[in-house]
């Protein structure tokens, strides 16, 4: 259970558990163990560090590092300096990376070792280039971490904070191929913190081990990490998301609580270790980003033999909206399809295209107010001014509500594609494949893909002349955007069905591949 009291800010909450419970273990990475007074004692040493460098409250640092224990004291150490640490998604293609470090202007760059010759090719397009900083170990022109934070002072700085500064600024991919900064504030954070205390499945305890499975420059990786520390439990590291090391970690580890999104379920479900693995320790699997296959979720269910909570939200929303209690998945209520009912503390409303409310079991967009709905997009008014309107944010997921109260996803009312729990936007994908020699136009639609949920797919008519080769237009595509963003399968039509002022019909486009599926998402 989060314990609150004296907490103000989230770099207080490493100086609560340090201040209680200093000895006891806070990260695990392999063999690698961190007491609470250990990580508190590393941020102030960043902090220290990040300070002395002339950085000033509001500036920010980027990261690019698989799930480590450094993530947490780097993320501390960054509040604690009044820094704003700016995550950067590990499959990012080069370009990308500097598209975010230009947007971001960090000063302050931290890369682990897997990542450091794709940091070197960005780095190229950046400008003025951050302080680079290497978890590997000095190589080249890359300052070691180790040796860059032991020189600073293990003494808390004590900065005095604001609600409003910005503790992450995570990057979500933009409707126009732009990726966007979603600024989450101290206040969102505390929001997040108090308004989880009534989420059965986040109730962790001192002492409980919780695992961090997930990516943390996702919100979910991030919001597991940090509460984990803000609970006093012991939070596992998993840098490499390979099902058998991941149920090797919930049987070794004795894991208490994780966070998993329906695609590395399936995976998990499918490798033969679940069948023997010791799951006994399990008390709750929170699971969200994409939809789960009823099957799965039964069967997921009575394999784990724990709680399952299902959770709806968004980055700016700090990952809360709805969720899906553990009391609610029992088949014989038919709620296993419904994302749940909204979080104590969060409105929502199901509206239609004029913004009028719609009645029970009428589809309308989601929208949400609440606290933990995000500032802005960073140095994107414009965007900020369409997402958050007279205090609603505009969700753009599409749903029904029925009589007791339970959201029903049905479709998006924008076009984004949730894949494996990444979110892709067909325009971005669309401009990646714009250009290849063989295609004349294109367009990009999720389809159902029993592993990944949906599927990335190019819809492309050939220039006169050309025949299209599949494997040719997707190497093309991975060239230019991360790997997952590409599509993975191409097909060829003679024309692409568009309205009168030329805008796209995904919706005519996806309905082929959707037929008979009971909701238009995957």
């Amino acid at each position: 259970m989060i314990d609150l009291e004296g907490v103000t800010a989230i770099a207080d909450v490493v100086r609560l558990q340090a201040e209680r419970r200093g000895s006891e273990i806070a990260l695990k990475l392999g063999d690698r163990e961190t007491s609470f007074a250990g990580l508190e004692a590393r941020a102030n040493r960043v902090a220290d560090k990040l300070l002395a460098m002339g950085m000033q409250p509001g500036d920010r640092a980027a990261i690019l590092l698989k799930n480590s224990d450094s993530f947490l004291e780097i993320l501390f150490g960054c509040l604690k300096a009044r820094v704003t640490l700016t995550p950067v998604n590990a499959r990012l293609a080069p370009p990308e990376i500097a598209y975010v470090l230009n947007d971001s202007g960090a000063k302050a760059f931290f890369v682990g070792p897997d990542f450091l010759p794709v940091a070197d090719k960005a780095l190229e397009a950046v400008s003025p280039a951050p302080l680079r900083i290497g978890l590997g170990g000095k190589s080249g022109p890359w300052a070691d971490y180790s040796d860059w934070r032991d020189s600073g002072a293990a003494i808390d700085p004590n900065l005095t904070h604001d609600p409003d500064d910005d503790v992450l600024q995570l990057y979500t991919s933009g409707t126009t191929g732009m990726p966007k900064g979603v600024q989450l504030t101290n206040a969102n954070y505390m929001a997040f913190m108090r308004l989880a205390q009534a989420i059965p499945g986040f109730d962790f305890r001192p002492g409980e081990t919780v695992l961090c499975a997930m990516p943390q420059f996702h919100v979910a990786g991030a919001n597991i990490s940090i509460l984990g520390v803000a609970s006093g439990s012991r939070t596992v590291m998993l840098p490499d998301l390979l099902p058998e090391a991941l149920i090797g970690l919930l049987s070794g580890e004795r894991v208490n609580h994780a966070f998993l999104v329906p695609a590395v379920i399936n995976m998990i479900m499918q490798h033969p270790a679940i069948e023997t693995a010791d799951l006994s320790a399990l008390k709750s699997i929170s699971y969200g980003a994409s939809p789960i296959a009823e099957d799965l979720l039964v069967t997921a269910k009575a394999r784990f033999g724990c709680d399952m909570l299902q959770l709806y939200g968004m980055t700016e929303t700090v990952g809360a909206a709805t969720y899906l209690p553990p009391a609610a998945h029992d088949p014989a209520l038919n709620k296993l399809r419904s994302c749940g009912i909204a979080w104590p503390g969060v409105e929502l409303k199901l509206v239609d295209a004029n913004g009028q409310e719609v009645k029970r079991g009428e589809v309308g967009e989601i929208l949400i107010r609440a606290p933990v709905v995000m500032k802005g997009y960073w140095h994107r008014p414009e965007a900020t001014a369409e997402t958050i309107r007279d205090g609603w944010l505009h969700t753009g997921d599409a749903a029904y509500q029925d009589e007791e109260g339970y959201i029903f996803i049905y479709d998006r009312v924008k076009d984004m594609i949730v894949t494996g729990g990444e979110n892709v936007y067909p325009a971005e994908v669309e401009n990646a494949i714009f250009g290849h020699p063989q295609v004349a136009d294109v367009a990009v639609i999720g389809v159902p893909d029993e592993k990944w949920g949906e599927a990335v797919k190019a819809v492309v008519v050939a220039r006169p002349g050309e025949t299209v080769d599949e494997a040719s237009v997707i190497a093309w595509a991975r060239e230019r955007i991360a790997a997952y963003k590409a599509p993975k399968s191409v097909d060829v039509v003679a024309a692409i069905p568009r309205n009168p002022s030329g805008k796209i019909l995904r919706r005519e486009l996806r309905a082929p591949y959707w037929e008979g599926r009971n909701r238009m998402v995957g």
